[in-house]
């Protein structure tokens, strides 16, 4: 089978290196210069930053991304952080971190049995599609436990708690369970890439960058090609790693009422955005390798410091410290101005310089579709479908969500293999 891939982000390369392994041929299409979409390694001041993720993935070297790199013989090592994350919390007119685990401690007897019944009740009546904030607020009033939810799903998922279907929080909490905390990944997120493109290439498979694609092939309802770069390139399937809706702009559309409900169905998807602030500093900011979750500040959600794992990521004797924030409102400079003083209240004694503040959003969010608004995998058009951060997997957090997806997928091109050849 021969697989043409759009797009040479995580997504698009984790399913080329699957297919490869499996004897398809592939051919991906990048229309940057270079591969990895927002897992890319930036060099500034000889430090490594990022052109989007934290060096740090969600379910360490247990999680389905882990797995995946393992499978397919990416070579990369993955060190656990530890602890896997403090909450940051007031104290007596001052501050102290708490283990993320106690996270209820803050809050009365009363609510505490209540989340307890809440947590216990969910495991045999799933919740609907209420909000996460509108399945534990209406029973548990404690302000804490927002600021608490807020903070982590900024964090994780760049979206606040109101915002998330609380069937997809539930997913993670269970996937947590699972899989265990965060961990990162030696030579942070381009480590990631370059093992992915080594495999791919050393397996028969072809990567273009500077190539667009312009037009995806449509023959009776079934994907049969790309146009890209001037020319047509023909392939059994087609795999989009740029979300459904872009996919859905590249091909004619057929008039049939299942396609229409699925175009009328592409307005819910809901990207989510959020801020990175990276900072160098002369000593640890955090002294640990986990995550410190800040649910008191205006508006950064949690901050990592990945050089105390590997100190190769800054210069001799530097510190990379990098925050994230969910975007609250349309005015991207003063949420830039509130991150920035947050970071300026949580480290007021320390001495710091802000290497890169970056903004993710409209045609470059920190997820084509927010969790719990994907739309899947499959398309109405036989042959083509989405992978990525527009189409991640259930309960999955960020890049661990891809490879869910990732994973979903192949094992739908293996049912349209079959269907195909007979």
């Amino acid at each position: 089978m021969k697989a043409l891939i759009i797009g040479g982000g995580l997504g698009g390369l984790l399913t080329a290196t699957r297919l490869v392994k499996a004897g398809h041929r592939v051919e991906v299409f990048e229309r940057l210069a270079l591969i990895g979409g927002r897992f890319i390694n930036l060099d500034y001041k000889g430090y490594t930053l990022t052109s989007g993720a934290l060096h740090m993935i969600p379910h360490g070297s247990r999680g389905p991304l882990a797995s995946m790199l393992r499978q397919v013989g990416a070579d990369v090592k993955i060190v656990p952080s530890s602890p896997p994350a403090t909450l940051r919390i007031p104290d007596n007119g001052s501050f102290r971190d708490m283990s993320f685990e106690k996270f209820s401690s803050p809050l009365s007897l009363t609510d505490k049995l209540k989340l307890f019944y809440l947590t216990t009740k969910s495991r045999f009546v799933k919740p609907g599609d209420e909000s996460f904030k509108d399945w534990f607020f209406p029973f548990i009033k404690d302000t804490w436990l927002i600021k608490f939810a807020n903070a982590y799903c900024g964090w994780a998922l760049s979206m606040r708690c109101d915002e998330i279907p609380a069937r997809e929080v539930l997913a993670i909490i269970d996937n947590m369970r699972r899989y265990g905390g965060p961990g990162v990944p030696m030579g942070g997120c381009g480590a990631i890439i370059n093992a992915l493109e080594q495999v791919i290439l050393s397996g028969g498979g072809i990567i273009h960058t500077n190539s667009q694609v312009d037009q995806i092939l449509i023959v009776d309802g079934r994907a049969v090609g790309v146009e890209a770069g001037g020319g047509t390139i023909l392939g059994d399937v087609v795999i989009s790693d740029i979300g459904h809706q872009a996919t859905a702009q590249l091909y004619d559309h057929p008039g049939s009422d299942e396609f229409r409900e699925y175009m009328a169905s592409l307005e819910s998807i809901k990207p989510s955005a959020g801020i990175k602030i990276s900072l160098g500093a002369n000593r640890p900011l955090i002294e640990h390798s986990g995550i410190l979750l800040t649910p008191y500040a205006r508006r950064v959600n949690g901050i990592n410091e990945v050089t105390n794992i590997d100190p190769s990521l800054a210069p001799p004797g530097k510190h990379l410290v990098m925050s994230h924030q969910a975007i609250q409102s349309d005015d991207i400079q003063s949420e830039i101005e509130l991150g920035l003083k947050d970071l300026e209240d949580i480290f007021h004694k320390e001495d710091y310089e802000v290497l890169m503040v970056q903004t993710y959003r409209n045609g470059w969010p920190v997820n084509r579709a927010g969790s719990g608004s994907d739309l899947g995998n499959t398309t109405p058009i036989r042959g083509l479908y989405i992978v990525g951060d527009g189409a991640k997997g259930k309960g999955g957090i960020e890049v661990e969500g891809v490879a869910l997806g990732v994973e979903n997928t192949i094992g739908l091109l293996q049912n349209f293999k079959t269907n195909y050849t007979t």
